[in-house]
C-alpha cells in the first residue's frame, strides 16, 4: 500500500488545517491507523490514532480538544483536522497504515505555524 499525505502548509497561530492521507494499492486488510509528527531535533511522536479494533481514538495530550482524526474506509482516506494551531505544532506530519506486511508510512507533509 502507498500512502500520500496532503494539506500541509503555512498558517498563523490560531488557524486551522486539514490533513488528508490517501491509501492506494494494497489489500482490504490494510488499515489506516494514525498520524505522527516529527519536529526538527525531536523524535517522532504519536499525534492521533485509532485502536486496532477501529472504533476508539486516542490523542496526544498536547493536541486533545484541538485535533480530530477521522477516516473514510470507502475512499481509503484518513483525515486530521487541526484547529487552534500553535507554533509548537510545527512539524512534518506522517500517516501510517497497518498491513499484513507491517506498518507503512507516508512521505510526510510539512505543517508550519507562525506566531
Amino acid at each position: 500500500v502507498q500512502l500520500v499525505e496532503s494539506g500541509g502548509g503555512l498558517v498563523q497561530a490560531g488557524g486551522s488545517l486539514r490533513l488528508s492521507c490517501l491509501a492506494s494499492g494494497g489489500t482490504v486488510a490494510d488499515n489506516l491507523m494514525g498520524w505522527y509528527r516529527q519536529a526538527p531535533g525531536k523524535e517522532r511522536e504519536l499525534v492521533a490514532s485509532f485502536t486496532s479494533g477501529g472504533g476508539v481514538t486516542r490523542y496526544a495530550d498536547s493536541v486533545k480538544g484541538r485535533f480530530t482524526i477521522s477516516r473514510d474506509r470507502a475512499s481509503r482516506t484518513m483525515y486530521l483536522q487541526m484547529n487552534s494551531l500553535k507554533p509548537e505544532d510545527t512539524a512534518v506530519y506522517y500517516c501510517t497504515a497497518s498491513t499484513p506486511l507491517g506498518t507503512r508510512w507516508g512521505q510526510g507533509t510539512q505543517v508550519t505555524v507562525s506566531s
